[in-house]
């Protein structure tokens, strides 16, 4: 695995779990204790919880998946409340790479405050997701499909699969790390874990999506687009698009 590549796992288990990312993955523990400064979707203001969800549109009852499971997995058990049901998928390339995992998801499984949410890992090339859903949301790894640690995965097939699992009417939004226009996929997704938001669009629209919106509640002008996302320059200060798209009723 690259540098790079080790140094994104690192964060992402960290993110997935709530804990500090160190900038170097050797001395990364994800069962060290929360870091209050981080937190998540319910206490932290830098996700913009709040916002995200109103322009995910979720309500009482919804069904949503989670894909790489993370910083809003709490935040959706609260909007979609007992009725509702929240599907957080972890891929098994990360937990090959991180065994832990394992714990660390069966622990979480009795945590009250996932009560609602149902915890599964499968390959990113065979997600296994229920039908039905009223959305699906990926935060800041849609790039990750393009990474090499990730196979790379099949990204058409990934995004039929979304398609497929969504109700008519039902939303995939997507949040990630912007890279300048007309970056090569990549070398924005491998050297910068960014990507180019016309890539996404073409990708997620060619799967049968409707674009049905973007919101901008996370860009940040001041980001030049040419630093790798963990550089500390640049650490949580990235510019980021949100876009939904809906699939047709």
């Amino acid at each position: 695995m690259t540098r790079f590549g080790g140094l994104l796992l690192a964060t992402a288990l960290a993110l997935f779990v709530g804990t500090s990312a160190s900038a170097q993955p050797p001395k990364f523990d994800i069962r060290a204790p929360v870091d209050p400064s981080r937190g998540d979707a319910l206490t932290n203001p830098v996700f913009k919880g709040p916002e995200v969800l109103k322009f995910i549109g979720l309500k009482k009852g919804d069904k949503i998946a989670d894909i790489f499971a993370g910083r809003f997995t709490t935040a959706f058990g609260a909007a979609v409340g007992s009725k509702g049901r929240v599907y957080a998928v972890t891929p098994v390339e990360m937990i090959k790479i991180h065994p832990e995992l394992t714990d660390v998801l069966a622990a979480r499984t009795k945590d009250p405050a996932y009560a609602n949410v149902e915890f599964s890992s499968s390959p990113v090339n065979d997600m296994v997701v229920p039908a039905g859903l009223d959305a699906v949301f990926i935060r800041q790894n849609y790039h990750d499909l393009h990474v090499r640690f990730m196979g790379p995965a099949d990204v058409a097939a990934f995004n039929h699969k979304v398609f497929a699992a969504l109700k008519p009417g039902g939303v995939f939004v997507v949040l990630d790390h912007v890279a300048a226009a007309g970056t090569d996929v990549n070398t924005a997704s491998n050297r910068l874990h960014r990507i180019d938001p016309a890539t996404v669009k073409a990708e997620v629209e060619a799967a049968g999506f409707k674009f049905d919106g973007e919101s901008t509640i996370l860009a940040n002008k001041d980001d030049s687009h040419d630093k790798m996302v963990l550089e500390p320059a640049i650490l949580g200060k990235t510019d980021q698009f949100l876009f939904r798209f809906r699939k047709p009723k």
